[in-house]
């Protein structure tokens, strides 16, 4: 199991994956080349989502996908980081994902790829915030959406991580 990463509960019963290890913290930007590479060592692993026991391969498509997609070239600040700190909890995103939705191939965009189908889901994770001396002070929560593709061989492979966003807190209501 990833030291580096817990999967809590919400008071809504939504699970979320606390991640405790930052890795790209530049705030100049990020290395995506970086991220890219870290992101190969999955490859040929696979992780099985718990609400409905699929297993999700990483296949040698996605590290390059996820850090160099049109959605990720749009993302700017905590979105950006957010989603290049994701990285190391990759597993535990998978397996809280929920509300698996089948898409089509939006304008052929993909091709070949999506002959076989795309599937989404929802998951969330929290990135810890530190005060000034390096103290935990809070998590900001974040969702994103997994892109999965259906594959000849009847696998599901990751494809990207798609509009990370960070969750606006409720107010508590009196």
């Amino acid at each position: 199991m990833n030291k580096s990463v817990s999967i809590i509960t919400d008071l809504d019963g939504s699970k979320i994956a606390l991640i405790n290890d930052i890795r790209f913290k530049s705030r100049k930007g990020i290395d995506w080349n970086e991220v890219e590479q870290y992101l190969k060592e999955y490859i040929g692993e696979y992780f099985e989502i718990s609400e409905t026991s699929e297993k999700i391969y990483i296949g040698s498509d996605f590290p390059d996908e996820f850090s160099h997609s049109n959605d990720t070239k749009g993302l700017k600040g905590a979105n950006m980081k957010a989603k290049a700190n994701i990285t190391p909890a990759i597993g535990e995103l998978i397996q809280i994902a929920s509300e698996k939705a089948q898409y089509p191939d939006y304008k052929n965009k993909h091709g070949a790829k999506a002959q076989f189908g795309w599937y989404r889901y929802n998951t969330r994770f929290g990135i810890p915030v530190y005060d000034e001396d390096g103290n935990l002070e809070r998590y900001n929560i974040f969702s994103t959406r997994m892109l999965v593709r259906c594959d000849a061989d009847g696998k599901l492979y990751l494809y990207d991580l798609v509009r990370t966003k960070k969750e606006t807190s409720k107010p508590h209501e009196q």
